[in-house]
């Protein structure tokens, strides 16, 4: 018998004030069993990274960790078509490529304590991959957010300048994204 995943509910306040966006966000995520909180809590930081208000422009976590043909975050038109991808960790590059071709935008956050080799030995065959934009979360902050995950949780992210900040009300976690690969989209 398969191991069910464990559902986690959010309220997630985000206050992004380089792009304009302040918005209460009720979600449900759901935790594969191979998935680890710090994995999880990196999808939640992406989630408020790029939510929208608008319902037309809702972004919604997909099935990637039992369909690899989705990505863990995505944004879709009213026709269906792809705007945003995201993806979380380290993918090979053959999905990625696969990710860039169905997708309007493809955004990709690594995180951990392997995120800079990983980048190191993928940099070059990615560079080819014009739509994808690459962040990495620093290992210290996504081990810091780790710690927040609750199976419910009130949550407040505010984004300022580059500058990140994800609490619970308790204990914040300050976070600046590095950017290691800008997307040229057309």
């Amino acid at each position: 018998m398969a191991i069910k995943s464990t559902v986690f509910k959010a309220e997630l306040q985000v206050a992004d004030m380089d792009r304009g966006h302040y918005g209460t966000h009720a979600l449900t995520l759901a935790q594969h069993p191979s998935e680890n909180d710090e994995r999880m809590m990196v999808r939640l930081l992406a989630f408020a990274l790029h939510a929208a208000g608008d319902k037309e422009e809702a972004l919604s976590f997909a099935n990637a960790m039992t369909d690899m043909d989705e990505p863990d975050l995505w944004r879709r038109s009213l026709t269906g078509e792809i705007e945003l991808w995201i993806d979380v960790g380290q993918p090979e590059e053959k999905w990625l490529k696969k990710a860039s071709h169905r997708s309007n935008e493809l955004v990709l956050y690594l995180y951990g304590q392997k995120a800079s080799l990983w980048w190191s030995q993928n940099q070059g065959a990615l560079a080819r991959l014009a739509k994808l934009r690459v962040r990495q979360v620093p290992a210290q902050a996504s081990a810091a957010l780790a710690l927040l995950a609750r199976r419910t949780m009130r949550l407040q992210c505010t984004v300022q300048d580059g500058q990140v900040w994800l609490g619970d009300g308790e204990e914040t976690v300050a976070l600046e994204l590095l950017e290691l690969k800008s997307a040229v989209l057309r």
